[in-house]
């Protein structure tokens, strides 16, 4: 995958009740850009941990890969980016505590810890006893390694944990792995109220064509129709969509969401499968398209054209001056102007304010119905490639973190996103803990 090119950032920030138009800060590199950015993944062999490993290669981080299997660590070496700095590469059992503490002895300091590696327990109910081994890699290594690399994280680090969808809803007979990724969720938050100086997020990816899931579609014990057609997108994730997501997420853009989990699973988590969703219509569009998020048009009812060829990308400031009890209808006004301009493969953005408004209790349910509605749009308009989503904010303006959070979300680098409501936390702000 090649970066694709991205217009510059405009030379204003935009009020609440405008957006940019065609901003797009910089996507081949954090905010900042520092000329030497350093990195320790683990998981990074196969799947997801390896393609986020080449995707942070290309971009000229010096990245640190730990795994349990040193021949799958020697062949991503060898298949390194010529171009790329060598990568450091450490095969070690993150289960035993020793070995974590050992590993850090040479470490470089680093700008970021993606905490990728985990393991699940097919065939397993929950009360197995053999769940400890598991509890060791998904949950406890992650807050030893944080605990063990302290001293070495730079001022304003990114933690980022790879967790689950399985964190937010129960799949059984998977042993304890959908308690551990609920813990892992919980404990991404509590650390970003332990360390505001730090940037913390996790990553709950939905189905993913891994290895592992293409040899069970290949051998016929997984049907992919059967798979997507419990995700409005229609379609499974690759590793590099979720490569792309942890390459945003280690970066300072994604400072606004620290303390956050960012749902990347085509919006299956939001629907429920609460009964079969349609057939994609369409491929999903290349991650390194170009894109011009572009303003609404909410005062004229009209949407700005992007360039031809570049993936189209809305922003609607409307609901920001929604007024109370008007959230419900806004939303719906919004998302008839998308549809008026987009019939497939367009995105959606909404900003909206970060306070919910005080209402009289016959009027309380407003926000809630526009929120329902935006989970819902999403998987009615998801097998035509529309993705909607929604980016709380403080106002009265954007700064320049927010902006390249909005371009992240809106652009086809989240392809696969849709159907979340995020929060933008102001940097200087105590971060809550948010409702997904």
């Amino acid at each position: 995958m090649t970066r694709g090119r991205h217009p510059a950032a405009p030379d204003r920030v935009p009020g609440p009740g405008e957006v940019a138009s065609g901003f797009a800060p910089a996507a081949t590199g954090p905010l900042g850009g520092a000329a030497s950015r350093h990195v320790l993944i683990t998981g990074a062999a196969a799947g997801i941990g390896r393609a986020t490993a080449l995707r942070l290669a290309r971009d000229g981080w010096h990245c640190v890969l730990v795994d349990a299997d040193a021949a799958r660590l020697a062949q991503l070496a060898a298949d390194w980016p010529a171009e790329a700095p060598a990568p450091q590469v450490r095969a070690v059992d993150l289960c035993d505590a020793a070995q974590i503490a050992a590993l850090g002895a040479d470490l470089p300091p680093l700008d970021a810890l993606i905490n990728n590696a985990g393991m699940s327990a097919g065939g397993r109910d929950a009360l197995d006893a053999e769940g400890q081994r598991l509890l060791a890699l998904n949950l406890e290594a992650p807050a030893r390694l944080v605990q063990a690399y302290t001293p070495r994280l730079r001022p304003g680090a990114r933690i980022v944990n790879v967790a689950s969808g399985a964190g937010l809803r129960a799949i059984p007979w998977r042993g304890l792995y959908s308690p551990s990724k609920a813990a892992l969720i919980a404990q991404t938050r509590a650390l970003a109220q332990a360390r505001p100086d730090w940037t913390v997020t996790a990553l709950a990816p939905g189905f993913v064509r891994t290895e592992l899931v293409q040899q069970l579609i290949d051998s016929g014990r997984l049907v992919p129709a059967q798979a997507t057609a419990k995700i409005p997108l229609g379609h499974m994730a690759e590793p590099e969509d979720m490569a792309e997501a942890l390459y945003f997420l280690a970066g300072e853009g994604a400072r606004p969401l620290s303390g956050q989990l960012l749902v990347l699973d085509g919006g299956s988590s939001v629907c429920g499968g609460s009964q079969p969703l349609p057939p994609a219509q369409a491929p999903l569009p290349p991650l390194d398209m170009a894109c011009t998020p572009h303003d609404a048009g909410t005062t004229t009812g009209t949407a700005t054209a992007t360039a031809t060829g570049d993936y189209p990308a809305m922003l609607d400031a409307s609901l920001m001056t929604a007024a109370p009890g008007q959230w419900l209808a806004t939303l719906q006004a919004a998302a008839r102007r998308f549809r008026h301009a987009h019939t497939a493969q367009a995105s959606l953005t909404l900003l909206v304010p970060a306070a919910v408004p005080a209402l009289p209790w016959a009027q309380a349910g407003d926000p809630a119905a526009a929120r329902m509605l935006l989970h819902t749009l999403a998987a009615e308009w998801g097998s035509q490639g529309l993705r909607i989503n929604a980016v709380a904010i403080d106002g009265p303006g954007v700064d320049a973190a927010t902006q390249a959070l909005l371009a992240f979300v809106a652009g086809p680098r989240s392809r696969f996103l849709t159907g979340q409501w995020l929060r933008a936390a102001a940097a200087t702000t105590t971060i809550p803990n948010p409702e997904t």
